[in-house]
């Protein structure tokens, strides 16, 4: 009798690190959580040690048919290609697989294996793929690449803001009360020493991006201002993308994920509805509700040419039947 392979699924987010071991026929095996997948900052080994953290307890880091690994901070293909001989050399398995962690959002919320998926968390990014599977997708740098937004955007910009209204160069805003309530400054200028000098981290910024939503939607002007300015940029990403695909004019899904869109801000949701209809009729925007680590199992399983069947199972594990 032929042996059930295997396929370790990793979603490697800004936040957190999932894995989940699957059986070929869609069984999902045991699941594990680790910390932040950040190879840009960590360099690559280290990133890689947080997936192997990620494994459940007496799991070995090895005996895997097939690894799919959806990452962030593999952007470009030189940092795929990296990140996936880091996983061969540590005895992962034969068959390595390394995308960016937006390919993971757009398999896991799309009802197909193509679609748009643009992904708003504490960074922004966006992939797109056609039915015959050609790719859209950007460096996603940061500002040197054109981004914008995202949890740590929003609030920089919310920072900037606040300091001018603080010292008189801005309009006035509730953002200045939101930064220094959330950091324990007496001032802004407080907390922007704080950040010059290293004593505040920089990184916890993107903790501020729920209090500018709140404060757009006590209808504070410049909060307003700044998602009405992310919700420019998420759809001029999946416009991007389905014009760049042939694609305008296709009933096709968008999927939206990260945190700042799986929240359903009122306002934000709002925006991008009316902005979907104007720009992208024919889109379905979908917001999805199920972790990334299904899209990257998926997209294991297929490399193994698993059946309809195996691929529903796993489906079913993430996303179990809602009663009627």
């Amino acid at each position: 009798m032929a042996r059930t392979r295997l396929v370790l699924a990793v979603d490697g987010g800004n936040s957190k690190t999932d894995v989940a071991v699957l059986s070929e026929d869609g069984q999902v095996l045991a699941t594990g959580r680790a910390g932040a997948f950040a190879p840009q900052r960590d360099g690559v080994a280290a990133a890689v040690d947080v997936a192997v953290a990620a494994l459940p307890d007496g799991l070995p880091a090895g005996g895997f048919d097939h690894v799919s690994a959806c990452l962030a901070g593999a952007d470009l293909p030189v940092e795929e290609e990296a990140l996936a001989r880091e996983f061969a050399a540590r005895g992962f398995g034969p068959d390595v697989v390394v995308r960016n962690d937006t390919f993971a959002l757009l398999r896991a919320g799309a009802s197909a294996a193509w679609g748009v998926a643009v992904v708003c968390g504490a960074g922004i990014n966006a992939v797109g793929v056609s039915p015959t599977g050609a790719v859209v997708r950007f460096p996603a740098l940061g500002r040197i690449s054109g981004d914008w937004g995202g949890g740590q955007g929003l609030a920089e910009e919310a920072l900037w803001h606040a300091v001018r209204a603080e010292d008189g160069r801005g309009a006035p805003t509730a953002l200045t009360g939101l930064l220094t309530a959330h950091f324990g400054t007496a001032t802004v200028e407080e907390l922007v020493i704080g950040l010059h000098f290293g004593r505040v981290d920089e990184g916890r910024l993107h903790e501020l991006a729920p209090g500018v939503l709140a404060a757009a939607a006590g209808g504070d002007a410049v909060a307003a201002s700044l998602v009405e300015r992310q919700a420019e940029e998420v759809i001029v990403l999946a416009e991007v993308c389905l014009r760049r695909l042939g694609l305008l004019e296709t009933p096709v899904e968008v999927v939206l994920g990260g945190g700042l869109l799986t929240a359903r801000d009122p306002l934000l949701t709002s925006l991008l509805d009316t902005r979907f209809a104007l720009r992208a009729p024919r889109a379905k925007p979908v917001v999805a509700d199920v972790p990334p680590v299904l899209g990257a199992a998926l997209l294991g399983l297929e490399r193994l040419g698993a059946s309809d069947a195996a691929t529903a199972r796993l489906r079913a594990h993430y996303d179990p039947p809602r009663p009627s």
